[in-house]
């Protein structure tokens, strides 16, 4: 069973029953990652994602102030 790279607890999921693009979360810190590959497995978390979103965001409204 895969361990969360976050907290390295075990994730509660078999790699024969998830696709890539499928969401999983850790019961312990609820950290969630998206599967992008499967052999080997490769987690993208998926908060992170969302901050470089964030941040492009910002910049672009800072750009506009100009």
């Amino acid at each position: 069973m895969p361990s969360c790279p976050e907290c390295e607890n075990a994730l509660d999921f078999e790699l024969d029953e998830v696709d890539e693009g499928d969401v999983v979360a850790c019961d312990e810190c609820g950290t969630e990652y998206e599967i992008v590959g499967l052999e080997p497995l490769e987690l993208s978390r998926l908060d992170d994602e969302l901050d470089e979103d964030d941040d492009e965001l910002y910049d672009e409204e800072e750009e506009e102030d100009e």
